[in-house]
């Protein structure tokens, strides 16, 4: 669902010819050689090379830009905190090896776990150079937005396409905690810009069941599929690498996981947290000065504690 994006230009652009670089557990080599195979037959012109490798010294090698999917899946019945301990150890081999080999430029989409990606973020890599993306809170982005879901949500219950709702921000964890907001969002309707509330004209639904729809959606899809989500994943992920790569659109901001240090949301500072976004030249900054009000400042908290748990989890799995 991934590569085949990426290798036809979706990601970075048009023009742009690709080396593929796929790095898996050693069992896996033989399915990965037929990954090579389907890749090389469908013929696609800015596809220069696929290497397949078990080595993160090969991996990891003068990346540009590092898309870090090698987690444990989560499966039915399992809470996001038991993830944690298997995926604990990837995530600081990962991190160390694209401080070691990767370009100190590479730009990474790091595991749908915001305390996985501090794992990596931790373990002896510099700051300075990790723009440090939490991808799959797009994919709840896009389930606010109505992209690539069967249910209504913001667009199609304002009967619109998708393209003409912005500026819906998901707060804090990747997980039931997660916060979509769209007190700030916008929706064209008949080529008017409307806030969200005054184009839906349902606040309860906007309170209630859009935010939950949207915080269970991930155990929907594995409920329904037995398989955790894999093609809105995908276009989740492409869509927060482009936009890393060529930038937000102006006055749009999009939701990031990205490390909380000096933060004016009142968020704290020893955190992966997803807030509201602008990039440009590749260089992301939290959009500030957004006015938050009591309902949401509960739900960003509580979402924060939650996270402020599993750091410490996950640094005591860290330092067995």
């Amino acid at each position: 669902s991934l590569l085949y994006s990426i290798a036809k230009g979706d990601v970075f652009g048009k023009d742009q010819p690709i080396i593929l670089v796929l790095l898996d557990i050693p069992p896996m080599l033989p399915v990965l050689d037929g990954v090579v195979m389907e890749l090389q037959d469908c013929a696609l012109p800015l596809l220069r090379e696929v290497i397949p490798t078990d080595k993160v010294e090969v991996g990891f090698k003068d990346l540009d830009a590092a898309i870090l999917v090698g987690s444990m899946p989560r499966k039915e019945g399992m809470e996001r905190k038991d993830l944690l301990k298997a995926n604990v150890a990837i995530f600081k081999t990962q991190g160390a090896a694209l401080d070691k080999y990767a370009k100190k430029t590479v730009k990474v989409t790091p595991p749908p776990c915001t305390s996985e990606s501090l794992t990596a973020f931790s373990s002896d890599s510099s700051p300075a150079f990790f723009i440090w993306l939490f991808s799959l809170l797009f994919s709840d982005v896009n389930d606010s937005a109505a992209v690539s879901v069967p249910h209504p949500q913001v667009a199609m219950r304002c009967g619109v396409s998708s393209d003409k709702v912005k500026n819906v921000i998901i707060w804090g964890n990747h997980s039931s905690t997660q916060y979509p907001d769209v007190h700030h969002a916008k929706v064209n309707v008949h080529g008017s810009e409307t806030a969200a509330y005054d184009a839906v004209k349902d606040e309860a639904w906007l309170r209630g069941d859009f935010i939950s729809t949207v915080q269970l959606r991930g155990a929907a899809v594995i409920k329904a599929r037995k398989l955790s989500s894999a093609m809105s994943a995908a276009k989740a992920i492409c869509d927060h690498m482009r936009d890393i790569w060529f930038g937000t659109k102006e006055g749009e901001f999009i939701s990031m996981g990205v490390y909380a240090g000096g933060n004016s949301y009142g968020i704290p500072e020893d955190l992966i947290y997803s807030f509201p976004v602008q990039i440009k030249n590749k260089t992301w900054k939290v959009f500030d000065g957004l006015p938050i009000n009591d309902f949401s400042r509960a739900k960003m908290d509580a979402t924060a504690a939650e996270l402020v748990e599993e750091r410490d989890t996950a640094m005591d799995f860290l330092s067995q």
